[in-house]
């Protein structure tokens, strides 16, 4: 079989890569061999169709040899999505060092928004991706599989805000972890979804961020509301915002860093105080 010319969006030099969370050479190079292993997978894929293609011919025509694919992938339906391990990484390091005194929620909202940057960043191999996952079962299988890896992050991250063990009576958090860590992966597929059936086109981020405010709206008040924290051995939280009354006249102070959610929030409080 000789070898296609190489017109589909691969990767064609390690400077394409974006540098690896590792941050070396070697990661680089690894995820460009990845992508052009996917790359070769879906062609195959979308002219001979699932079944009929062999990994044999997978790495044929990525130019390489079939151990070289066996290294990078299990099997050719795990091909076709080459990103998800660096992306969950990713992901895990945002929430790895977000900021103290953040939202939990806030902070699970910022790490999935990794995973959105993963497609946005190639609308048209997500696609094609898409319109694949939708034709082959097994295909379909090994996606959900890589969500749920995302969604066990954030459930792990959510709970461990909270002591798993103390849910009794006025203290829903741990079932409000799990609830809001799958809405903030449904509302992300939700959005992600829709982008791809309209091929590729809109503002994404835009989209994810009405469907995050919603569930922080829906969510965000709730979570930690009936945790009890040791006063001797955790220091205060620093203060979000404040609002404090002159006259008729509502005077709000803010962190610039502050969720604009939590700031809204604390002067609808105020202002329904008044």
């Amino acid at each position: 079989m000789s070898q296609p010319a190489k017109t589909s969006p691969r990767a064609s030099s390690a400077s394409d890569v974006p540098e690896t969370p590792a941050g070396t050479k070697a990661a680089a190079q690894r995820l460009k061999m990845r992508r052009e292993l996917a790359a070769a997978a879906m062609e195959l894929f979308a002219t001979k169709g699932y079944e009929a293609t062999t990994v044999d011919e997978i790495a044929s025509v990525a130019g390489v040899a079939r151990r070289t694919f066996f290294r990078h992938f299990r099997s050719k339906e795990e091909a076709i999505f080459p990103d998800h391990d660096d992306t969950l990484t990713r992901a895990e390091a945002v929430l790895d060092v977000a900021p103290a005194h953040e939202h939990p929620l806030d902070t699970v909202c910022r790490g999935i928004k990794e995973v959105m940057k993963m497609y946005a960043a190639s609308p048209a191999v997500s696609v094609e991706r898409y319109r694949l996952t939708r034709e082959v079962p097994a295909l379909r299988e090994r996606e959900i599989a890589s969500v749920a890896r995302y969604e066990r992050l954030f459930t792990r991250y959510l709970l461990a805000h909270f002591d798993e063990q103390d849910h009794h009576d006025g203290n829903d958090d741990p079932l409000l972890a799990e609830v809001a860590a799958s809405a903030v992966v449904t509302a992300h597929n939700h959005v992600l979804r829709r982008w791809l059936r309209a091929g590729g086109q809109g503002d994404v981020e835009a989209q994810l961020d009405h469907a995050f405010a919603i569930v922080r709206k829906t969510f965000g008040s709730g979570i930690g509301a009936g945790r009890t924290l040791n006063t001797a051995s955790a220091a205060p939280a620093p203060e979000v915002a404040s609002v404090r009354t002159r006259g008729e006249v509502l005077v709000a102070v803010a962190r610039t860093d502050a969720p604009l959610d939590e700031v809204m929030r604390t002067i609808e409080e105020a202002l329904r105080g008044k």
